[in-house]
């Protein structure tokens, strides 16, 4: 109920060929860059399935499938970037903060 089944739509389709995830796209398409925080945080503990308050690099790799079912999975690479640019204390995961 965040995020328009549309938008989804839309940015799990751009990136759908294997190499071509670009997460500051892909937040923009589904609309996450004009969210308020609160609904930021909703989108990541759908997103965090362990339930554990943090999105680790297995999660990661299933980030497409957490917004639909048909995503496909990230590659090794694309998922490292992803954690990367999210993991700004380096301790391997990232926090809803």
């Amino acid at each position: 109920d965040v995020l328009s089944a549309e938008d989804i739509k839309k940015a799990v389709g751009a990136f759908s060929a294997a190499e071509s995830f670009n997460y500051k796209k892909f937040f923009e398409m589904v609309g996450l860059k004009k969210k308020s925080p609160e609904d930021v945080k909703k989108v990541f503990h759908i997103l965090d399935k362990d339930r554990s308050g943090f999105i680790e690099e297995e999660e990661l790799k299933f980030v497409l499938k957490g917004f639909t079912p048909d995503g496909r999975d990230l590659s090794d690479k694309e998922t490292k970037a992803l954690l990367a640019a999210g993991d700004k204390d380096g301790d391997g995961k990232i926090g809803a903060d």
